[in-house]
């Protein structure tokens, strides 16, 4: 082999080795150079561009919001966008196929949960707004936190969730108090009590084995006349995805959107109306449901309202 052929050889293993960007990665570094250079609005339309890839989506979503450019979610909604990469829910708007704009979906989905839940409260005299402290339980990323702080102020809001991540995220982007949960119902421990403890999306998720204990804990988080607030997958929900629930009416699949919590723990469970009000009266007594309403949330959820003495 002479230097020649060596030499071409060399180029030709350095250019195949070599990483071949996407077009939404070469979007990303073309809008970071025109960041760099104080080049706004030059940036924010190539980010734009960035923004409607699916590999460069969060990224340049995040520099849009970071920078302030124009195009942000947060000019148009007025508060905090960020998203976090290890958000489960934003990944499965992102992944499923109904979704053309999922950060859109995503943002809106929140903004549509805050206006389900005042409506839910306004029905029993207890509006959200004058509620002096709110634990969201199972909160997640802040899929729907960012929209309750702009209605309430970070001051009187908890977050807790079984993810550290997810607190930590929520603690630092929003700015509201933080509290670890468990696996054991048993072992979360409350600082204090609230006067909203909303719970959205976790008992459509529960193993039999901890459905009622998860009740009895999150019961015992709310003060004197405050209220707990928790929804599940009813029979409406159960029938669209053609599930088939068991005498008590109760049915559990161990898969969900989540990667980060094990799938026994944190399945997908369907009930029905009966067995969630059983669970109610062995557990709290039935007569602490002030109201319940079928379908409320997402169009596919069902609502329930505890009152404690």
């Amino acid at each position: 082999m002479n230097d020649e052929q060596g030499r071409m050889d060399g180029d030709s293993h350095a250019l195949a080795s070599a990483k071949v960007l996407s077009l939404g990665e070469q979007l990303l570094q073309e809008g970071q150079m025109l960041l760099e250079r104080g080049d706004r609005a030059g940036a924010a339309q190539v980010l734009a561009r960035a923004r409607s890839e699916r590999d460069t989506l969060l990224q340049a979503h995040a520099l849009i919001e970071t920078h302030d450019l124009m195009g942000s979610f947060r000019n148009i909604m007025g508060l905090d966008c960020t998203i976090s990469p290890q958000d489960d829910i934003f990944g499965f708007f992102a992944g499923h196929a109904s979704s053309t704009n999922p950060l859109r979906d995503y943002l809106a989905d929140g903004w549509r949960t805050l206006s389900e839940l005042m409506l839910l409260l306004e029905a029993v005299g207890q509006p959200l707004l004058q509620t002096p402290s709110v634990l969201e339980f199972a909160s997640g990323h802040g899929r729907f936190t960012r929209h309750l702080v702009k209605a309430m102020g970070a001051d009187r809001i908890t977050v807790s969730d079984v993810v550290p991540d997810a607190v930590r995220f929520a603690t630092q982007t929003f700015g509201v108090q933080g509290l670890m949960s468990a696996s054991a119902p048993e072992q979360v421990q409350w600082p204090r009590r609230y006067g909203l403890v909303f719970v959205l999306s976790l008992f459509s998720h529960l193993p039999r084995s901890t459905w009622s204990r998860w009740l009895k804990v999150l019961w015992d988080a709310v003060e004197p006349g405050g209220l707990l607030v928790f929804t599940t997958h009813g029979v409406k929900a159960a029938a669209f995805d053609h599930v088939a629930l068991d005498d008590e009416g109760y049915f559990f699949a161990a898969s969900s959107e989540s990667n980060a919590i094990d799938a026994q723990e944190y399945g997908t469970a369907f009930t029905a109306e009966p067995f969630v009000l059983a669970r109610i009266a062995e557990t709290v007594g039935a007569e602490s449901l002030v109201h319940k309403s079928l379908v409320h949330f997402w169009n596919h959820q069902d609502a329930y309202v505890l009152r404690k003495p």
